[in-house]
């Protein structure tokens, strides 16, 4: 073995040991999906609080209704019913994990560097279990309110005796708001209504909170301040209404769309085998001057050393480390760092190709003057359906936990038109391209001189699926990387599977922004 081959070697076990310790930490994070559905169930229980104008041409309570369902309030208890079964689920596997540590350290000998990755990973998983009794508490407050706003007032209180019973602890936020709701479902007047007030504005929000607030304004007598109160939903309701047409019009039509696309291919897959759109280059290689090597090297070292590697030192090395900055600022620390992951990564592949140049005609094409656009959208189209199915297996698979791209929490959060700006450049423009010209442009034509052209299409989008590092998002976005590769081995352009990956990303950024906007 020559000594660049043990280099690789060993910087393949480096990388695969980082890979697979990221894959094993993001068990213990939540999925972000879950908050998103939640954000959205909220939406939709503002929409029905909304009211037309009976004099209207349009009836359009009739189309609210149609939108959010016959009975939002019962979908909603089921959908925060089954999160705090997930959530419950999830502490109790923390629980036994830490216990097996426990019992682990108890039964060893050694005082070494086990004992104190144990103690690390120990503190991890009591931080996890802490922040979902936490979440379970605030389940449980809004739970009590959609059964009390159903009128079964009794059964809410027992939800929140409950509560109160579970957190053992009259300081704690959660239990005084859980011991304020009951009081006021109970009809008691509050003889501190400012404070109490607080409490509800603190501790509750969206929907959840207009309800508290007005029971609290009905049982107090405030009658100006609900009607006030009552204005002010309405207005919510209609923005609410807006909102939730434009974050299911991208899955709903798109995936009506893509349906129709896919079925349409489908058919004339079978009915022209050799002449339809599907089977365009569908057997056609890539001319490539290099072996395997130069792919392995340029995977390892450009993509997963650089990336876990090299970028984290460098980043500990001049102390950076944006966690308790402004969101403008975290924004500007992931485009900057993924601009850097970029720029080696790429150097890294042109030195390691530079004594192959001129290359064959096909790789890395970007032809403007093509059909790119057609092949991107339609690619767009087919992938929302696919993607979807896929993820709502993926959910019961995972329920709940799994870890999620750190960008999307962030996103979420994100209310400043500049750091939203930024997240857009990053996650539609800098990721697109990069991540494009490395799996699709360099990885997936370099395995076709080895493998078929759909197994290069399959294991391109496993590697790409694996290198986001979470390990519920596998399955969901292999599916998106077979459909890239699909695109791009049928388009032979970089610029379709870049304008497909484009729209995914942007599609995903307006939701999150749409989603946090409150409401």
């Amino acid at each position: 073995m020559t000594i660049k081959r043990a280099v690789l070697a060993l910087l393949t076990i480096f990388a695969i040991a980082q890979v697979g310790f990221s894959l094993k930490s993001s068990l213990t994070q939540p999925q972000i999906q879950s908050r998103l559905e939640l954000y959205q169930t909220n939406l939709i229980l503002h929409v029905a609080e909304f009211k037309a104008n009976p004099t209207d041409d349009f009836d359009l309570n009739s189309a609210v209704s149609s939108l959010v369902g016959e009975n939002p309030y019962s979908a909603a208890s089921k959908k925060y019913q089954q999160v705090r079964q997930d959530s419950l689920t999830s502490r109790q596997n923390f629980q036994s994990q830490l216990q097996q540590l426990d019992n682990s350290s108890s039964e060893s000998l050694e005082v070494t560097n086990q004992s104190a990755a144990n103690k690390n990973q120990k503190q991890q998983l009591k931080k996890q279990i802490a922040k979902l009794e936490e979440f379970i508490n605030e389940l449980d407050l809004k739970r009590g309110i959609l059964t009390a706003v159903q009128g079964n007032s009794a059964e809410a209180i027992a939800i929140w005796d409950q509560a109160i019973k579970r957190i053992d602890n009259p300081q704690n936020p959660s239990a005084q708001t859980a011991t304020l709701l009951k009081q006021l479902w109970q009809g008691k007047s509050q003889p501190e209504k400012e404070s109490n007030q607080a409490t509800i504005t603190n501790n509750l929000d969206s929907w959840f909170r207009y309800q508290a607030l007005a029971k609290f304004d009905q049982v107090n007598g405030l009658d100006k301040n609900l009607v006030a109160l009552e204005a002010q939903e309405l207005q919510i309701a209609t923005n609410s209404l807006f909102k939730l047409v434009v974050i299911s019009g991208i899955p709903v039509f798109g995936g009506i769309a893509g349906v129709i696309l896919l079925v349409s291919l489908i058919i004339q897959r079978l009915l022209k085998p050799e002449t339809a759109i599907i089977a365009t280059n569908n057997n056609t290689t890539w001319s490539t001057p290099w072996d395997w090597e130069i792919t392995w090297q340029v995977l390892i070292v450009g993509f997963f050393f650089i990336g876990q590697f090299v970028l984290p030192l460098l980043l500990g090395i001049f102390q950076i480390n944006p966690a308790n900055s402004s969101l403008r600022i975290k924004a500007l620390y992931v485009l900057g760092t993924y601009v850097l992951m970029a720029a080696g990564g790429i150097s890294v592949l042109f030195f390691s190709i530079k004594s192959f140049l001129p290359l064959p005609q096909d790789w890395f094409k970007f032809q403007f003057k093509s059909n790119w656009f057609i092949w991107g959208f339609g690619g767009y189209l087919v992938a929302i359906p696919l993607v979807l199915l896929v993820s709502l297996i993926n959910q019961q698979i995972w329920q709940g936990q799994g870890g999620s791209n750190p960008l999307l929490s962030l996103a979420l959060q994100s209310q400043d038109k500049v750091a939203l700006a930024v997240f857009f450049i990053t996650a539609s423009i800098a990721a697109p391209i990069f991540e494009e010209i490395m799996f699709r442009g360099f990885l997936l034509p370099s395995l076709t001189r080895y493998i078929s052209v759909s197994g290069a299409i399959i294991i391109s989008g496993l590697i790409f699926a694996i290198a986001h590092l979470s390990l519920s998002e596998v399955l969901p976005l292999a599916t998106l990387g077979i459909v890239l590769g699909f695109v791009y081995t049928r388009s032979r352009n970089l610029l379709a599977p870049m304008l497909l990956h484009c729209l995914w990303n942007s599609g995903t950024l307006i939701s999150l922004f749409v989603l946090g906007s409150g409401v």
